[in-house]
């Protein structure tokens, strides 16, 4: 029996972070992982999908070399070698976690680990051997998975999920997406810029519809501009497999569609992984299949705990991360604040990409607010013509009695880099009219943030 301060079962981005900032106060600490270190997102999520989507952006730089005077001859893609590199990326982040794990002095447990009561966890590896470890505390961070809707059975070879569609062996020639949230739209941008038909099917009335309105209608113009055939207000009802390719109905306000493609990307979300980890044996509860856990993520059973894709909340690394630092000084000892769910960063990089925090118009005006909203568009931003990006704009939502920041909507170039700057504004409590004082640097992509709250305000200069 292997004795610890704290286990943590499950070593993506809250599990292993968890760990490390446990180490660093003082708790001997355990993590259980049952695959690779870094979980999903280090290993088939955030990072391998951002390779393949820079080798898309580096081929359509390629293509359009000449918009920038430069002549390159006859482009072309090596599809099994882009899908390598991004393996690649995969396996040298895995590893540099490992090392953390050493640097910190973490034992690293491989094997499917499941909770018992009294402090235990039980570690299966994957020979079948079991043993037992104990601690006072034990942090559930089992992370998510492609949820699989019934009318649309994943069978790994014509009907995939996201693991699968960055590791095909061959491109397909066609390819029908279902659901256009961040991880749709990524795929849809990636395989349609390597040359692939893509058809992009939504059920709610427009494209990555978690975003502020005027954002989505923009990645759709874009998107089906660049040739990508997207049907939102739309359901795909039934998919027949056959040898060479599949045949999905597809049912839209304007009548029953039937579209055939090489193969099927299920993206409808993630679901939590909470089956077969000893949850009911340890009387912990569970609500609309995510774990009950308070501010600090204590479960409602002593010394249990879980953070991440298992408990409600957005499903997203830099989240799980966070809950896992706040558990963690909870149970030091410390006193940190409950994370603020509302100043919650989401970014899709899809090509232009997007960012957002805190509420759309339609959210705040719902709340009853009265709103000051400013925009800027990169057409007028001298940064974005410079580098061939002037799609896209920032939206900037004000309270108008007080100038809160209630929220910020991106689309463009490089934005996921630029959201940090409003994330930081809403902590601080920063108003538009400090906003506009804040002397940005020209030429940048930022600048737009600045001018986008002077538009909100009548100050803009540049439009």
């Amino acid at each position: 029996m292997g004795n610890y301060d704290l286990i943590v079962l499950g070593g993506g981005p809250g599990g292993y972070v968890a760990a490390i900032r446990a180490a660093q106060l003082g708790l001997k600490t355990a993590v259980v992982e049952k695959e690779a270190m870094g979980g999903i997102c280090l290993n088939w999520g955030c990072i391998p999908t951002k390779a393949l989507l820079k080798s898309a952006q580096v081929f359509e730089y390629i293509k359009h070399a000449g918009d920038y005077g430069i002549k390159v001859a006859d482009a072309q893609h090596d599809f099994s070698a882009v899908v390598s590199r991004s393996r690649k990326v995969a396996d040298g982040m895995s590893k540099g976690v490992g090392f953390l794990m050493k640097k910190n002095n973490i034992s690293v447990v491989m094997g499917t680990g499941r909770a018992l009561p009294g402090g235990r966890v039980e570690v299966t590896d994957a020979g079948g051997k079991k043993q037992i470890l104990s601690a006072p505390h034990i942090i559930i961070a089992t992370g998510g998975r492609a949820r699989q809707l019934p009318n649309i059975p994943i069978d790994g070879r014509r009907v995939i999920e996201y693991r699968k569609a960055m590791s095909l062996e061959k491109q397909p020639e066609s390819m029908l997406i279902v659901g256009s949230g961040a991880i749709g739209v990524e795929f849809a941008y990636f395989y349609n810029a390597m040359g692939t038909l893509v058809h992009l099917v939504e059920y709610m009335p427009r494209i990555v519809p978690v975003e502020d309105e005027e954002i989505s209608r923009t990645l759709e113009k874009i998107y089906k501009k660049a040739g990508i055939d997207i049907h939102t207000g739309a359901s795909v009802e039934s998919v027949v497999v056959g040898d060479k390719a599949c045949v999905s109905k597809v049912k839209t306000d304007k009548g029953e569609l039937t579209l055939e493609t090489e193969v099927v990307l299920s993206a409808a979300g993630v679901v939590a992984n909470i089956e077969g980890i000893g949850l009911e044996e340890c009387g912990i509860a569970t609500n609309q299949g995510k774990i009950v856990v308070d501010d600090f993520y204590r479960t409602g059973v002593s010394g249990y705990y879980a953070i991440g894709d298992v408990v409600k909340g957005p499903a997203l690394a830099h989240v799980a991360s966070a809950e896992g630092i706040i558990c963690v000084e909870k149970i030091a000892g410390h006193h940190p604040e409950p994370l603020d769910y509302g100043n919650i960063p989401g970014c899709t990089y899809c090509s232009p990409e997007i960012a957002s925090v805190g509420m759309t118009e339609q959210a705040a005006r719902d709340a009853g607010y009265e709103l000051k909203v400013g925009r800027f568009p990169f057409s007028a931003s001298g940064k974005a013509s410079a580098a061939g990006h002037k799609d896209g704009l920032v939206k900037l939502v004000f309270d108008a009695r007080y100038g809160e920041l209630l929220g910020a909507h991106m689309i463009g170039a490089n934005v996921t880099e630029m959201i940090a700057e409003a994330v930081v504004a809403r902590k601080l409590e920063t108003t538009g009219p400090e906003l506009i004082k804040s002397v940005h640097p020209h030429p940048t992509m930022s600048e737009a943030i600045m001018e986008a709250a002077a538009a909100a305000y009548g100050e803009v200069i540049h439009l």
